[in-house]
């Protein structure tokens, strides 16, 4: 596998990077990087450990890094997961409330702990910022439970205080959505199952409407619906398929819509082939009135279904 850290890879400009992943030779993995600057959304740098954990540390080849944002690299974690010798130091900043960095989660604790410092990373009020972190809580745990991944979930994320914004990257190397979705359901291809995933209640789990206490299937299309009120970017990459939630004109009236397809949206079917499943989410913290009353309906729903899981785990079995 190759793949390049370009000079500037963010959600609005991601494209041109993914179609630069090159998944041939999945036993290796190559790296390489612009070498007069490298500025990245964190879920480049989530999809590049998620790669580099599928190996061995000695099949990974990484060119020298020459650019001065490669002790931004290694202060978000990058060479360290990758096991990665740089030769090069850095100043260790507190990463409270600025930036996450790159986080493997496999186990519930290791998700509590992440959502704990993802928290002040907000920059909101308690409730509006429990409600998002739960939100991303949803899309690991579904990672953890359906992913069928031995390396689990990788995050990182990163607050932007001049735009008061917060990005966060997620990849996991598990089955992919289409194989997940096509449990219940039929997708003829990865981007048909995307958007499915997309909607909400629908679940890999199950065909029951709402998906099922255990798996409410709304985490997805609950952060897009966020990307959408306040104008955000979102994207989502299994397989071929590749869809991007594009940024509403000013002005324009903010309708949420069940249907993905609906959405002012760009997708591909014809991506390099990614086993397993890419999010990157980009959320303006200004609390616009459309944004706290969301942030509210979408509290309420999960209230409920905590509540409804908390009953299943500890309903006796019935014996006939």
């Amino acid at each position: 596998m190759k793949i390049h850290l370009p000079n500037s890879a963010f959600l609005g400009n991601i494209d041109p990077f993914i179609r630069g992943f090159d998944p041939a030779s999945p036993n290796t993995l190559e790296i390489s990087a612009n070498d007069k600057w490298i500025s990245v959304h964190p879920v480049v740098l989530s999809m590049l450990a998620a790669l580099g954990l599928t190996m061995k540390q000695k099949k990974i080849h990484c060119a020298k890094f020459e650019a001065k944002s490669k002790h931004y690299l290694a202060r978000m974690g990058l060479f360290k997961i990758l096991k990665i010798q740089s030769d090069f130091g850095f100043t260790e900043h507190e990463p409270a409330g600025r930036f996450i960095p790159i986080t493997q989660i496999k186990t519930s604790n290791e998700l509590t702990r992440f959502i704990t410092e993802m928290i002040p990373l907000l920059h909101l009020e308690p409730e509006p910022a429990k409600t998002i972190a739960y939100i991303i809580s949803e899309l690991v745990r579904n990672v953890l439970e359906h992913a069928a991944t031995k390396n689990g979930a990788i995050l990182c994320a990163q607050y932007y205080k001049k735009s008061n914004s917060i990005r966060i990257g997620i990849a996991d190397k598990g089955m992919g959505i289409k194989e997940s979705i096509n449990q219940s359901y039929s997708a003829a291809n990865d981007l048909d199952a995307i958007k499915l995933a997309l909607q909400p209640g629908i679940t890999g789990a199950t065909k029951r409407e709402g998906g099922t206490e255990q798996n409410a299937g709304a985490g997805l299309f609950f952060i897009k619906s966020i990307a959408s009120v306040n104008r955000d970017f979102f994207i989502i990459y299994s397989g071929t398929g590749f869809y991007k939630l594009l940024k509403k004109p000013p002005g324009s009236r903010i309708k949420l819509n069940a249907d993905p397809q609906k959405d002012r949206h760009s997708e591909n079917s014809d991506m390099p082939f990614w086993l397993g499943t890419v999010i990157g989410i980009d959320i303006s913290l200004d609390q616009t009135e459309e944004f706290s009353l969301l942030l509210d309906a979408i509290r309420k729903t999960y209230s409920s279904a905590i509540k409804e899981r908390k009953k299943a785990k500890h309903r006796k079995p019935k014996f006939i």
